[in-house]
């Protein structure tokens, strides 16, 4: 018998639930990976993941053409850029070379093979996106990311 207004007890499964409904890492890999999976149906004519297209669109729109400086905007590992970079560069799509003021940095830039498959692929991206923004708003999206701007590594995080 229920005394008053007293909630039912919690349990690992009560818990469980209440962690997949609210649970905002959870729920937020989960939107990726759908929305991951239907821009990789949508592009797999232009012969690019969603990731490479990212990537080469990140390349493009650079103002630091640096490695260190993708990694940031892009929020990836150097050591996992690196990787992702270096299956464009054996596809012809990006160059990397050392950057001759400081030996230690790296740049990169599109190939012209990179320039034409990206200018190609963007046409289809739009069409996707367009799909997309009619579920899921693209304004939304971007606050979203700026707004967990402030959770990475290294920055000030807000404080409770």
């Amino acid at each position: 018998m229920m005394q008053g207004n007293r909630p039912p007890p919690r349990t690992l499964v009560s818990d469980a639930r209440h962690v997949v409904e609210h649970c905002a890492g959870t729920n937020v890999r989960l939107a990726a990976r759908r929305i991951t999976h239907f821009l990789e149906t949508e592009m797999r004519a232009t012969n690019l993941s969603i990731a490479q297209f990212g990537l080469m669109a990140h390349v493009a729109a650079a103002k630091d053409d640096t490695i260190g400086g993708l990694a940031e905007r892009t929020g990836l590992e150097q050591s996992t850029l690196s990787r992702n970079l270096r299956a464009l560069e054996s596809a012809g799509l990006v160059e990397i070379a050392i950057v001759e003021k400081d030996l230690r940095k790296r740049a990169v830039w599109l190939t012209e093979t990179g320039a034409r498959r990206l200018a190609a692929a963007i046409p289809v991206w739009r069409k996707a996106h367009q799909t997309l923004a009619a579920v899921l708003d693209p304004i939304a999206v971007q606050q979203l990311a700026a707004a967990t701007a402030a959770l990475t590594v290294g920055s000030n995080r807000p404080t409770a």
